[in-house]
């Protein structure tokens, strides 16, 4: 934990160390009285805080999404959260991160440009002892990948991929596509030293012992196109657009091969814990429900229809007859108690 923590101050530490930040905060009350804003023209605002917002919501859904994905895929509980959202310039980037740390060089087409996703070591390793079939052990000692382990990390980072491709579905429809892999940042040249980058800061916790960073770095000429769009509004209205037809069969399509639990009450009644006790095959049970009465057909344990006994090839059968009615179900057991 107190790595990870010490990895996650590194990259503001630039802000108060910059001599250029300093030279700003002298002059910012004499400006305020002036009417006018200073403007630093070495580290330039591209980012609104909309923007940047914006960035951090897409990035909370995404974060959540993929717990649950990699929960499931390496049998661990697995946490993730964001933990910060900046922009700086990519020198700035650079010079935060700690090495080695396993870098994923990646594509989201149609958008211009590479993004950048790192993982630290120590989370990395767990993961890939737990796809080796280990506990899910982390190193403690930082060193760089084998082939076997690298191969392994690929993977993972596809898998990341997959769930951004679906984060930014309420932005714009995005293929991934992995270009390389790398353990140092100052190898990776993806855009000019003093671009403006936007960075999202995860905190990864594996099984509540593991502590480590990821990170996602997106060059501003990469999100260009698409900041008219990134703003939270226009992810929360994405999310409540109505699904086209051919959305709607597609989902269809995929639920048709869907198991589902069906059972039927034929009926009930009371007897005493002795009573059932004493319970044997042959002894005749007599059931609250008339021959002539509805019986109800549960879908996943959820009423759902009416139905009528009989047999069909010599074999017990319902017959739907109408949807179950909570009303009509409720007068029937008022009806059955005052005949008694």
């Amino acid at each position: 934990m107190a790595d990870s923590l010490e990895q996650f101050n590194n990259i503001n530490k630039y802000s108060s160390e910059n001599e250029d930040y300093e030279y700003f905060d002298e002059g910012a009350a004499d400006a305020y009285k002036k009417g006018y804003k200073l403007y630093n023209f070495r580290r330039p605002d591209k980012f609104s805080k909309d923007h940047l917002r914006a960035l951090q919501d897409l990035h909370r859904e995404f974060s959540r999404q993929l717990s649950l994905v990699l929960t499931a895929y390496l049998r661990m509980r697995i946490e993730i959260e964001v933990v910060s959202t900046d922009q700086l310039t990519y020198d700035e980037f650079i010079r935060s991160m700690p090495s080695p740390m396993t870098i994923g060089i990646f594509e989201l087409n149609p958008m211009p440009g590479q993004i950048l996703l790192g993982l630290s070591f120590d989370i990395l390793s767990c993961i890939v002892d737990r796809m080796l079939g280990g506990l899910g052990l982390s190193e403690n000692k930082q060193r760089e990948l084998t082939d076997v382990e690298e191969a392994l990390a690929k993977k993972v980072i596809e898998r990341l991929v997959k769930n951004l491709e679906t984060a930014w579905s309420n932005i714009l429809p995005v293929h991934g596509n992995i270009v390389g892999l790398d353990n140092n940042y100052q190898t990776v040249q993806i855009a000019s030293t003093g671009e403006i980058v936007a960075l999202i800061t995860f905190e990864i916790q594996i099984a509540g012992k593991y502590f480590g960073l990821m990170s996602l770095c997106f060059p501003y000429p990469v999100l260009e196109t698409v900041l008219s769009n990134l703003s939270t509004q226009h992810i929360f209205q994405s999310k409540g657009i109505i699904a086209t037809t051919e959305d709607r069969q597609k989902m269809i399509q995929k639920l048709n091969t869907s198991n589902v639990d069906l059972s039927v009450i034929f009926g009930s009644t009371d007897i005493t814990l002795e009573e059932f006790l004493d319970l044997k095959e042959g002894d005749i049970i007599k059931l609250d429900t008339k021959l002539t009465d509805d019986l109800i057909v549960k879908v996943n344990n959820e009423k759902k229809y009416f139905a009528r006994p009989g047999t069909l090839n010599n074999k017990i059968s319902v017959k739907i007859t109408e949807e179950y009615d909570y009303q009509k179900d409720l007068l029937k057991h008022y009806y059955k108690k005052n005949e008694l």
